[in-house]
């Protein structure tokens, strides 16, 4: 546990020196920002035809849950991939340190960086808590966040285990976002267009998991198991590669 952690603290601050994990959250923050201002803009001019209703922290949330599939390949594309290209990973795997802590250490630390993103997000919520009446559901907001959480680490864990199999931070980058893409929107079609037997695709479909339960406010166990069976697949296929790289060196 005390590799692990060593690792995940090195990898955290790495992301502070970072360029591409600057840019990753300016635009995140950016996005969303544009996002809550329209939104917040939109419901004042409208206030008197919402009957009553008010804003969720859904209006966050959605926007964020898009944008962690297109930016969060870019975090994670050299985690794994950038030590075997520079030649560390060889030193790596003789330190006293097991490549299941390796793979675990490197998506902790990029779990912590992204988990420092999501709580600057909080202030959209806060402000949108003050802004309306009686304030908004914190049951809904504790769902929806958890659920940003979830598909953060999940997204975190499948880019690792890919970044593991490619020396190529490119390659990595191109592979995971086309994963992301086919969990968040290409294995739920199926189930849309087809009559029967889609209760699979239905339930592999990560979209669905996030904004029909656990944005609307609905936490299901079997939505928690779903992600973190997403989390456990990644991390080993990350400690699979790291492995045979070891039994082959």
């Amino acid at each position: 546990m005390r590799n692990i952690w060593t690792l995940a603290k090195k990898e955290y601050k790495n992301y502070f020196n970072s360029p591409i994990a600057y840019i990753v959250a300016f635009v995140i923050l950016l996005v969303l920002g544009i996002f809550f201002a329209l939104n917040i803009t939109y419901l004042t001019l409208n206030s008197f035809q919402a009957y009553g209703s008010s804003p969720d922290a859904g209006v966050v949330t959605g926007p964020f849950a898009f944008m962690l599939v297109l930016s969060l390949p870019a975090l994670t594309m050299g985690l794994l991939a950038d030590e075997k290209r520079m030649g560390t990973m060889e030193l790596l795997m003789t330190a006293p340190l097991r490549d299941a802590e390796l793979v675990i250490g490197k998506w902790l630390g990029a779990f912590l960086f992204i988990l420092t993103v999501i709580a600057i997000t909080l202030i959209f919520p806060l402000i949108m808590h003050f802004l309306v009446y009686p304030g908004i559901d914190g049951g809904q907001l504790f769902s929806a966040y958890l659920g940003i959480i979830l598909v953060s680490a999940s997204f975190l864990s499948i880019g690792v285990g890919i970044s593991a199999l490619f020396s190529n931070q490119i390659a990595a980058f191109f592979a995971t976002l086309v994963s992301f893409i086919i969990l968040w929107w290409l294995i739920g079609f199926p189930a849309q267009i087809m009559p029967s037997g889609v209760d699979v695709f239905r339930y592999l479909d990560m979209q669905a998991h996030f904004y029909n339960s656990l944005n609307v406010g609905v936490i299901k166990l079997s939505d928690i198991i779903y992600f973190l069976s997403l989390i456990a697949l990644g991390l080993f296929i990350g400690t699979s590669a790291v492995e045979t790289r070891r039994l082959q060196s």
